[in-house]
């Protein structure tokens, strides 16, 4: 543990020193276990997610240019952390209009990259969602028609940057077009979003399930009422 305290302590300005330091914490047994939940071939170093959470946070300030050499690496926790770094690029209440435009659209234009839905999750909230507040939300529509499952799980995850906005009637857009996606990839996030959105409004989470709950996939509808009081969640769970 006290290398990896060290390594996660020190700041990385370089591509090369973020891999340097995931490669230094590398074990067989981390190994194993990311490589038990990633597709068969794809590269990884065998490093624990909480250190590389850690050597992220401490790399926030790298520049763009490097972070995207990041997202070119072959190995899964290499891009994994390059997208962790433009989400903490993203949560800084320096980070102007211009800024999260850019890392927008280097989230956008890396899409290719992203090889789990962790990288999805991880990034597209604030670098994406958060940056298409008050803005056409056309490029959504356009990802959640994609046949790629990971670019429709962005086009469902980008809105949980919408919650506390009038934003977020776009993502109740989103969650329509994609409410039946048998994809688990896909039909999870529709919960997830549609979960937080009841918490803010439960009234329009009710319509929405009256509408939609019958052709959703029953995981989906699970998450989506998990925080509504029992009498109301059993009209669709529990029955």
């Amino acid at each position: 543990m006290a290398a990896a305290s060290t390594a996660a302590s020190t700041s990385a300005s370089t591509a090369a020193a973020v891999v340097a330091q995931l490669e230094q914490e590398r074990t067989e047994a981390d190994l194993a276990k990311v490589r038990s939940r990633l597709a068969d071939g794809e590269t990884a170093i065998g490093v624990r997610m909480g250190t590389l959470f850690a050597i992220a946070k401490s790399s926030t300030g790298m520049p763009l240019a490097e972070v995207q050499r990041l997202l070119a690496h072959p190995a899964y926790e290499a891009r994994l952390a390059a997208f962790c770094i433009l989400d903490f690029k993203a949560r800084r209440k320096r980070t102007g209009g211009h800024e999260r435009g850019t890392l927008a659209r280097t989230y956008l234009g890396h899409h290719h990259a992203i090889t789990s839905w962790d990288m999805v999750d991880r990034a597209a909230p604030r670098v994406v969602g958060g940056w298409l507040v008050g803005k056409d939300k056309q490029l959504l529509r356009d990802l959640a028609g994609s046949a790629d499952p990971l670019r429709r799980r962005t086009a469902m995850t980008a809105p949980l940057g919408f919650l506390d906005s009038p934003d977020v009637e776009a993502g109740y857009e989103i969650a329509d077009t994609l409410h039946a996606d048998p994809d688990p990839l896909v039909h999870k996030p529709v919960g997830i979003f549609l979960k937080h959105a009841g918490e803010r409004d439960r009234d329009r989470l009710v319509t929405f399930l009256e509408g939609h709950a019958d052709a959703m996939p029953r995981p989906a509808v699970r998450l989506a009422v998990e925080k509504l009081p029992p009498e109301i969640r059993s009209r669709w769970v529990g029955r």
